[in-house]
């Protein structure tokens, strides 16, 4: 996983959560859901991220 993907997934995962925050001290249950959402989505792109990061690793395994 490149550091940029790192960082845009964090972000994604911090304004996730600080818009269900937000929704949360507002009563606002559209936001609040949005901001799962969002943070769901980020985990989700990370753990693709870290697949990828095991395929690389295996088949850098197999051609050593």
């Amino acid at each position: 996983m490149s550091f940029t993907d790192k960082v845009r997934n964090k972000v994604e995962e911090i304004k996730g959560g600080a818009k269900e925050k937000y929704g949360d001290a507002t009563d606002n249950e559209q936001l609040q859901a949005e901001g799962q959402v969002d943070q769901t989505e980020a985990h989700a792109k990370q753990a693709g991220e870290h697949v990828k990061d095991a395929g690389r690793d295996i088949k850098d395994a197999f051609n050593k």
